[in-house]
């Protein structure tokens, strides 16, 4: 049996740090490897700050894996695709054994119009999801 494969969603809000925190948890217990992934979402490819910004989280997130031990590495995937549809296919790609995602709450609007990262994530994997709050 190989290394333990995570993949989280990262993207610098305070669930996501719930999920980090998390991921270092699963990876400790489960001799994982962490990749950490930000989507930019699609549409919002030229947008310099966003992925500016982007690079910003990811470089925390990975200082703090580091400091806790916890082998990983960051991606910043520019697709054009929805960050759901990223994450799916990133963690296929990776052959992941688990998805972590943070989940905040929005309107029912909202979901409507823009549809939610973590429920398309649920709905689409093909491994084990954990939704942070």
């Amino acid at each position: 049996m190989g290394q333990f494969t995570i993949v989280l969603g990262y993207d610098g809000t305070r669930t996501a740090s719930e999920a980090l925190r998390l991921a270092i948890f699963h990876a400790r217990h489960f001799d994982g490897f962490v990749h950490v992934v930000y989507s930019v979402a699609e549409g919002h490819e030229g947008r310099i700050e966003e992925i500016d910004a982007a690079r910003g989280f990811l470089g925390h997130a990975e200082e703090i894996l580091k400091e806790n031990h916890i082998p990983c590495e960051t991606h910043l995937l520019v697709r054009g695709q929805s960050p759901g549809k990223d994450l799916i296919q990133f963690a296929q790609d990776c052959n992941a054994d688990e998805i972590i995602v943070g989940v905040r709450k929005t309107s029912k609007v909202e979901k409507l119009f823009f549809g939610s990262t973590a429920q398309y994530v649920v709905v689409h994997a093909s491994c084990p999801v954990v939704l942070v709050k």
